[in-house]
């Protein structure tokens, strides 16, 4: 999985984002089990947690650009920050942000095909980047 911001070719997706606008971060995964261990089925819309440097708080509204395992098409989604891991979290944690999808018909769509992708992997014990 890789996160660059895309607002600036070579920026990491830590890079403080443009005063007043949201990120934007391509979050492309190319393998199953990153995507499981990023998907937020918690989240009543879901989400995805995305690693970043950059510091957010609840609420933050944050645009992703999401390449899933094996299908060729980008999806949009403009999310808000729902889950926050700071640095030094105990347990080796990753730092990053969960970014809940919105509640559109789209997004919607998009939480099915993640699942879909996933299968019987959503009922594993396997831990995550965030629970």
């Amino acid at each position: 999985m890789s996160d660059t911001d895309s607002r600036s070719p070579g920026l990491p997706a830590g890079a403080p984002a443009v005063s007043g606008r949201p990120s934007v971060i391509q979050l492309v995964f190319r393998e199953k089990g990153a995507l499981y261990a990023a998907y937020m089925p918690f989240f009543t819309e879901g989400g995805l947690f995305v690693p970043t440097n950059r510091e957010y708080q609840l609420g933050d509204d944050i645009y992703l650009l999401l390449s899933l395992p094996g299908d060729p098409q980008r999806y949009p989604v403009a999310g808000k920050v729902g889950w926050l891991t700071p640095a030094n979290t105990s347990g080796g944690r990753t730092q990053g942000v969960g970014v809940r999808f919105p509640g559109d018909d789209k997004t919607r769509a998009l939480k099915v095909r993640i699942e879909e992708i996933l299968g019987t992997s959503l009922s594993s014990s396997k831990p995550t980047q965030t629970l």
